[in-house]
């Protein structure tokens, strides 16, 4: 029996790579240039399954057509909102995703960039690098202490337990947090977390806003004008969850505005398109998307992939079936 024919859309890995090239029949991009939308239908033609990362897109118009071939999408990722769901499911099309191996490399660059923004590491090493530094003096660069202050959390999943984990028993901080469930006080405890009814409520609160909740139509600008105006003044925003949970324009606004005092950056809604206003203003800290880009937890995503393809061409359920 020929083996089923696999398309890895970015480079992966190697040791991923090494593994499902043993398995499969796979065609890797080894340019490592992401593909368009023509290309990606095409390959919905051709290949049986498909493994995609966030930075693909495949909204409902690729998946119109009666040639399709593909039968699974193996989602390189948590996130699967740059999926048309409803689509894949009308073509039988199963998607999985890899829940659970990035909770900690994630947190940690929510942590990594609540720590820059408020004692301006960005705009230090900026200055450096540059040459500009003249020494250090009483007045330079002074931001905001992080331990004792009040970090919000909208979402209460995995990374968000793992970021009021951090937060509170590392930096001494008080947590709340909004989630669209209601969670048992006790569990909370053990973050040393309270949950608010709504996501106003956190917003008065909080000193730092961190969000950790899913991309996608249900949440999307969540974070838009009227919830910055919601926010304290002297509040930063934190954003490693999806770039679309945020309105960026009503974002740019509020930190030229000082609605809010600033901003860290992990994800964009235009990815990798980010604004320039957004890119010249030194209250905010950026990142491209380091969120699990740790050797660890990029290959424990790969191997996820792995199984859940092995799985389903083995005839058995995928354990990370969303669809």
């Amino acid at each position: 029996m020929s083996r089923p024919r696999i398309l890895v859309t970015r480079r992966w890995p190697a040791t991923v790579e090494a593994v499902l090239s043993e398995r499969f029949d796979v065609t890797l991009n080894k340019d490592d240039i992401a593909l368009d939308a023509g290309q990606l239908q095409e390959a919905l033609f051709a290949y049986d399954a498909v493994l995609p990362t966030v930075s693909d897109k495949l909204p409902a118009a690729l998946f119109e057509g009666d040639a399709i071939r593909t039968k699974i999408l193996g989602n390189f990722g948590v996130g699967f909102n740059h999926i048309d769901i409803a689509a894949a499911r009308a073509k039988g099309i199963v998607v999985t995703n890899t829940p659970g191996v990035l909770t900690d490399c994630t947190a940690d660059i929510a942590m990594l960039l609540l720590l820059s923004v408020a004692r301006r590491g960005g705009e230090g090493e900026r200055e450096l690098r540059a040459g500009a530094w003249t020494g250090w003096r009483p007045t330079h660069l002074v931001g905001t202490k992080v331990t004792g202050k009040t970090v919000g959390i909208i979402g209460f999943g995995r990374i968000g337990r793992a970021f009021a984990q951090r937060c509170h028993f590392g930096f001494g901080m008080d947590v709340v947090f909004h989630s669209r469930s209601a969670i048992d006080p006790m569990e909370a405890a053990r973050y040393g977390a309270m949950q608010l009814p709504t996501v106003e409520d956190v917003l008065a609160v909080s000193d730092f806003v961190s969000l950790h909740c899913p991309g996608g139509a249900e949440n999307h600008h969540l974070m838009n004008a009227a919830r910055f105006a919601a926010m304290k003044r002297s509040a930063f925003l934190i954003n490693t969850a999806r770039g679309d949970v945020v309105d960026e324009a009503a974002l740019i606004s509020a930190l030229e505005l000082g609605t809010i005092r600033g901003a860290g950056l992990d994800v964009y809604e235009g990815e990798p398109n980010v604004p320039e206003r957004l890119r010249a203003m030194d209250n905010v800290v950026l990142l491209p998307h380091l969120g699990s880009a740790t050797e660890e937890t990029r290959t424990a995503m790969g191997m996820k992939v792995v199984d859940n393809i092995i799985a389903f061409f083995a005839g058995r359920e995928p354990p990370d079936r969303v669809v």
